[in-house]
């Protein structure tokens, strides 16, 4: 008979063979292997416990539980997909070795690279709004608005009256909002678009007890496609604070892209699997997706990226962009707070005699996630890139430039939260026309702004720089 104290013991090294072997088999970084096999075994059970508890990832396994066996629609087209080898046709003479980029993206998304897309920047609310407002105006079949923050202001307000008219003349409308975006203004937008009869849903519970992890989990996509034939995409949230003509008391300067062509598909496809996702309701036919005709030169592939299948795309989408620029970087991104594979990718580039150029804003909206930003700073600037802030109002904008011909445009920013647990879309554009723009408006961004260096960094007060460490402890869950 197995006395108490053996039976003890025996669970003891159970539980510690488990845990052992599944932080070998599972976890990728040997140094968190090391450190998790010495809480382990020098802190019996709950070492195990521990781990179990917090040194699993479950992120990407609750997504997908969520998804389910929902299948991922994807439209007819009669554009022809562009070929890897065939994307120098379309660009300039030295900028063919970016058909290794296509061919990368290929392999890692589902969705080809298309010709004939006209994509236009629309700076700020001030021309975002009025164009996104004046397609819904004009709606004959389908609206489709997927956004992450819709407030409740005179913006807000304009959309929805905008919406509900839409309704009203037979238009099949459908709005799906992130369910912690309603909570950023209150009394929220939800009662507006009731009266108005536009159908809406919210995505995820803001809480949630069943699956906890799932909180985290949030539709940052910022989607709006008429008639299946103009799509609008980017960084902008629904709220007055982008229209800075209307003097808000927090304004946000921001960049949205309206688009024609064969790509707006995509867009369209990711709304209805979202929306599938949400409410069960499939959107198919002509009035979501008609055949679409070219409408201008650029070549465009969708880019959806979340934590279950389409886990991680974003985040070798930028890495394999970081690794075959030959010329310049240029980042424009309200969060900068790079994983170490970012910051070596980036480094090797300045290495290699890229320019690698970054546009921060001075003040961000959030302190503790500029403190971090700030710890991450030196990282890059010791060996070449270069960093600017650049002054109030705060900068939401997201670009991604490389060698004056590809960009990466939507609602990604350059931190952990986007590239791991959000759901995001973004382009990838090739479009030397198009670069040059997204160029002109980063250059103008940089020129009002100041250079950090090195020194700079280095010069900050000593418990400035405890602050900025501790903050970078949080850069995770940032």
């Amino acid at each position: 008979m197995i006395d108490w104290d053996t039976g003890r013991f025996a669970l003891t090294q159970l539980l510690s063979l488990i845990a052992s072997g599944h932080a070998l088999l599972y976890k990728r970084d040997t140094r968190a292997v090391v450190l998790w096999l010495g809480f382990i075994w020098f802190v019996p059970v709950a070492g195990a416990v521990m781990y179990f508890i917090v040194g699993i990832n479950r992120i990407k396994r609750t997504a997908v539980l969520l998804r389910g066996t929902l299948a991922h629609y994807r439209a007819a087209s009669r554009a022809v997909p562009c070929p890897p080898e065939r994307v120098s046709d379309h660009l300039p003479i030295d900028a063919s070795h970016l058909g290794a980029l296509a061919a990368l993206v290929g392999k890692m998304t589902v969705r080809p690279l298309l010709p004939g897309n006209r994509i236009e920047p629309l700076i700020n609310g001030d021309a975002a709004y009025p164009a996104m407002l004046e397609a819904i105006a004009n709606a004959r079949h389908s609206v489709a608005l997927c956004t992450y923050i819709f407030d409740r202001d005179e913006v807000g307000l304009e959309f929805a009256n905008a919406l509900g008219g839409a309704v009203r003349r037979g238009v099949d409308v459908r709005v799906l909002i992130d369910a912690t975006g309603t909570r950023y203004s209150w009394p929220s937008i939800l009662g507006p678009l009731r009266s108005q009869g536009v159908p809406y849903a919210r995505f995820l519970p803001a809480f949630a007890l069943r699956r906890p992890a799932s909180v985290n989990l949030r539709n940052h996509r910022k989607i709006l496609v008429v008639d299946g034939r103009v799509g609008f995409t980017g960084g902008m949230n629904i709220r007055v604070g982008h229209w800075l003509a209307k003097e808000p008391p927090h304004p946000v300067r921001d960049v949205q892209f309206r688009i024609e062509g064969p790509v707006v598909a995509h867009l369209q496809e990711v709304f209805a699997d979202d929306w599938l996702f949400t409410t069960r309701e499939p959107l198919r036919g002509e009035t979501w997706f008609p055949m679409i005709e070219s409408a201008g030169p650029a070549l465009a592939r969708g880019i959806a990226d979340g934590p279950d299948g389409d886990f991680e795309k974003l985040r070798w989408t930028i890495l394999g962009a970081v690794a075959v620029a030959r010329r310049s970087i240029r980042i424009l991104t309200p969060y900068f707070l790079p994983e170490p594979a970012l910051i070596s990718a980036l480094n090797v580039a300045a290495m290699r005699g890229v320019a690698v150029e970054i546009v921060l804003p001075a003040v961000g909206n959030l302190p503790v996630t500029q403190w971090a930003s700030t710890a991450h700073w030196w990282q890059v600037l010791e060996h070449g890139c270069r960093i600017w802030v650049a002054p109030p109002p705060f900068d939401h904008s997201k670009l991604f430039i490389v060698d004056d011909c590809w960009a990466l445009v939507g609602s990604t920013n350059w931190d952990p939260r986007s590239l791991r647990l959000n759901f995001e879309f973004n382009l990838e554009c090739y479009d030397g026309q198009l670069a040059e723009s997204l160029g002109s408006l980063f250059n103008d961004r940089r020129t009002h702004a100041r250079e950090v260096t090195l020194q700079d960094v280095d010069g900050r007060s000593l418990p400035v720089k405890l602050r900025d460490a501790l903050a970078r402890l949080l850069t995770p869950f940032l």
